[in-house]
């Protein structure tokens, strides 16, 4: 029997213990995703480059055994206040904080040790991959028009997949949608601006390596971070703001909007400390735009170059 590429399930689930899998179910760790691509098995190929007296390809062996995966939410709340996202375990592996506050608000911010790590469960069709000791990195994207997502990216251990059932999945906390346009998306501010925007990007660009060694363990390490994007804006008067004038100086500063009107659907991305690049002209519709690249910085204080504040 054929295996249909639409009958596919994504558990996460954090782990207690590095790479100890921590048996996510359908029915508390499901999570609603699109564009999920998997790598099951990814290694570095050792041949066997052994002297022979005829021609023809070398045995191969595979080292570094790791899988990765990839997959998009859309950029929404749990529903109510308070609540973390189903998608909340995957951003904690990427190196991000979760700060509850009771009734009232979720908030991931970066942190630089003592990283967490899931396990995933990739159904396909009555195949199961399972994956421990992920870590990965995450990039938002949104457009005027559509709706706006996050983008994750995972490394981790490599576990041979067995004949699985797909789960029964229960998907819960991902409230609906709403597009990114004028209106559902407020509050927008660069350097203090309140600018028209058309598009805006933001990546996190954790560097992720797996590493083994002898009388090690095998594990996704999360080395550095330098997060960058850019936002895409009418072009302004110059008496209004001149970027080029930012871009030229040696100020910070912020970037930020809320997503979403309705309470327990609020997204607010804040950038306190964000440095602009190079300026340049594009055009929409025949309007005037202008590229912001950014990279977002943090203070003396550490870990604040980026927060997701969900109310």
């Amino acid at each position: 029997m054929p295996k249909l590429t639409r009958l596919r399930t994504i558990l996460c689930k954090l782990e207690s213990s590095y790479a100890t899998d921590p048996t996510p179910t359908g029915s508390a760790n499901a999570i609603e995703v699109r564009n999920l691509e998997i790598t099951p098995l990814e290694a570095d190929v050792v041949e066997r480059e052994t002297i022979r007296g005829y021609l023809g390809n070398y045995p191969q062996l595979l080292a570094q055994q790791r899988v990765s995966l990839t997959f998009e939410v859309e950029l929404a709340a749990s529903g109510a206040a308070g609540t973390a996202p189903a998608w909340g375990p995957a951003m904690k592996a990427c190196a991000m904080s979760q700060t509850i506050v009771n009734s009232t608000s979720v908030t991931y911010a970066p942190v630089s040790s003592s990283f967490d790590s899931c396990t995933f469960y990739v159904g396909i069709d009555g195949i199961r991959h399972k994956i421990t000791g992920a870590r990965g990195s995450f990039s938002l994207n949104a457009s005027v028009g559509e709706i706006p997502v996050i983008s994750f990216t995972f490394t981790g251990i490599y576990n041979d997949p067995t004949d699985t059932a797909l789960p029964s999945c229960t998907y819960a906390n991902q409230a609906d949608p709403v597009i990114f346009k004028n209106g559902n998306t407020t509050a927008l501010q660069i350097f203090s601006y309140a600018a028209s925007l058309q598009s805006f990007s933001y990546d996190q660009n954790n560097e992720t390596i797996y590493n083994e060694f002898v009388g090690g363990t095998k594990e996704i390490l999360v080395t550095d971070r330098k997060p960058a994007g850019e936002a895409v804006i009418e072009a302004p008067a110059l008496s209004a703001k001149n970027f080029f004038t930012t871009a030229t100086g040696s100020a910070t500063g912020n970037l930020t909007f809320q997503h979403g009107q309705t309470a327990g659907n609020k997204v607010t991305f804040t950038a306190g400390q964000i440095d602009i690049a190079s300026p340049a002209y594009t055009e929409e519709n025949g309007i005037q735009m202008l590229s912001l690249p950014y990279v977002a910085t943090p203070t003396s204080a550490g870990n604040n170059e980026v927060s997701l504040a969900l109310t």
